[in-house]
């Protein structure tokens, strides 16, 4: 299954909103916070429970300087996932998104793409936030 976010622009450069990313705990400042629940993160990993107890682990796996992270699915994750932040820009703005591939059967999918969806938009949008704000 893939998903991808909607492409949001953030008023920072590449490098900002990389610098910002790689560290897993600013995860946390893009996670709504009604629906996420013991966060708890180093500076390569971080984890959490959503709504209806699951727990999410995320590892950091590939760092492009200023152009994308790489994470996976750690091993409380309930199934093997890879998540790409992609960045692009130039000088003080730019574009990013997220992008999902899980191993999830059909059945599974059907259940999780449309919240995934809208907690990958969510999270794009409160990323260009995050850097509004200054």
């Amino acid at each position: 299954m893939k998903i991808e976010s909607q492409k949001t622009t953030v008023s920072a450069s590449q490098q900002e909103v990389f610098e910002f990313l790689s560290n897993a705990a600013n995860i946390e400042h893009l996670l709504p916070k009604d629906n996420v629940s013991d966060f708890q993160a180093s500076n390569d990993q971080c984890s959490f429970k959503v709504q209806g107890g699951i727990t999410i682990t995320l590892v950091q796996n590939n760092l492009v300087p200023n152009e994308r992270i790489e994470m996976k699915s750690g091993e409380k994750s309930p199934f093997p996932f890879d998540l790409t932040v992609h960045i692009a820009g130039d000088g003080s703005q730019s574009v990013g998104h997220l992008e999902f591939n899980g191993k999830v059967n059909s059945f599974m999918s059907m259940m999780v793409k449309k919240p995934l969806t809208n907690l990958f938009d969510y999270m794009s949008k409160k990323l260009e936030g995050q850097f509004g704000e200054q």
